[in-house]
């Protein structure tokens, strides 16, 4: 039977041992934790060779008495020295507060960070924009595998369901720009030109610029959400397992869709907001629809509707990849799929302005302007 801990001092060749013995547990210590406190003097040495039994409490109180005293331990079990170095090695100070960092340290840190994460995502983004191309490719040389039913439902989905909110919006755009601009124009007495501003603005860059924001906030938020919740439930993997590509089955469709959908809303929202323009026009500035529409066929050129549907299908691609791709990125927990669906629509739309700017240049330095 096992005796409770304790402790003595013995005199060995002229120094003095501190011997512990007994079970040096929790429910054994006793008083010597407070005993070993208050040694009258300090020993030049531990012996452990006594003792029965040991856990992490009687261990963390060999140490701390052999820290205190800077001795040396001699020796006891193999299970005792064991578990001794563990709890030594164990030890390691815990910092409260955090080290005081220059704001202009953290400042450059974190945009050292985004800048990485920036170029990561990027070239996930390109890859992904890679395997896209290689699908498209396998899809239009295997024309069975072309899914016209999943198409056909995101036809509904991105554009049919999205003319309300997408005609609202021009409605109001096509007003706000009638009415700044007449209140710009009043000053120098020319009105008129106001059907201009209205015709070519709604055309070559709000029109599609507007509706590509939309569609990014309502598609492609709705394609990153779908997908990721599919990759958490593991769908996607058994797609893979039996032999379904998930290219071909879910992201060729969005972005088929997508791609087709985005010039004919993009026309759409130009034609509301012209006619959201005229009607302010017809009651503010008391000029007639028939006048209106015939300002508006002089001034607004065919370049000005090419602009506009050459830059639509762009913009349809790079929100349907977008969605797809942070979608196909999420792993882990549910939160991913909120975070992921966050940044599928805020870099849908950086990269729609992004391109809009280049094509604003592009189209200018071709004549087109």
């Amino acid at each position: 039977m096992t005796s409770n801990a304790a402790h003595r001092m013995e005199e060995r060749d002229g120094a003095q041992v501190l011997v512990l013995s007994g079970t040096m547990t929790l429910s054994g210590l006793g008083t010597l934790a407070d005993d070993l406190e208050r040694l009258p003097n300090p020993p030049h040495h531990i012996d452990l060779g006594e003792i029965d039994r040991i856990d992490t409490i009687g261990a963390w109180v060999i140490h701390r008495t052999q820290k205190r005293f800077a001795v040396p331990v001699s020796g006891g079990s193999g299970d005792v020295i064991r578990l001794l170095n563990q709890v030594t090695h164990a030890e390691q100070p815990v910092q409260i507060h955090p080290d005081h960092t220059p704001p202009w340290q953290r400042v450059m840190a974190e945009i050292g960070a985004g800048s990485i994460q920036a170029m990561r995502t990027l070239k996930g983004l390109l890859g992904f924009f890679g395997a896209v191309i290689m699908s498209l490719g396998h899809v239009i040389t295997h024309p069975r595998k072309i899914r016209f039913h999943a198409v056909v439902h995101r036809f509904e989905t991105v554009g049919v369901q999205a003319l309300a909110i997408i005609g609202l919006m021009s409605f109001l755009i096509g007003i706000v720009i009638a009415q700044q601009g007449a209140v710009q124009l009043r000053q120098f007495g020319a009105e008129v030109f106001t059907i201009n501003l209205i015709g070519r603005l709604t055309t070559r860059e709000l029109g599609i610029l507007m509706t590509a924001i939309m569609v990014a906030g309502r598609s492609g938020s709705a394609f990153a959400a779908q997908i990721g919740s599919m990759k958490l439930a593991e769908e996607v993997d058994a797609m893979r397992t039996i032999g379904v590509s998930p290219m071909e089955a879910l992201v060729l469709p969005r972005i088929i869709a997508t791609v087709v959908l985005m010039p004919l809303l993009g026309c759409y929202a130009s034609l509301i907001a012209i006619l959201g323009g005229g009607l302010f026009c017809w009651i503010s500035l008391e000029i007639p629809p028939v006048t209106f529409v015939q300002r508006i066929r002089e001034v607004v050129l065919i370049t000005d509707l090419w602009v506009g549907l050459i830059k639509a299908p762009v913009f349809g691609w790079i929100i349907a990849m977008s969605g797809c791709f942070q979608g196909m990125q999420v792993q882990g927990n549910n939160e991913e799929v909120g975070l992921k669906t966050t940044a599928a629509v805020v870099q849908a739309i950086f990269l729609v302005i992004v391109l809009d700017a280049f094509f604003a240049v592009f189209f200018t330095s071709i004549g087109w302007n």
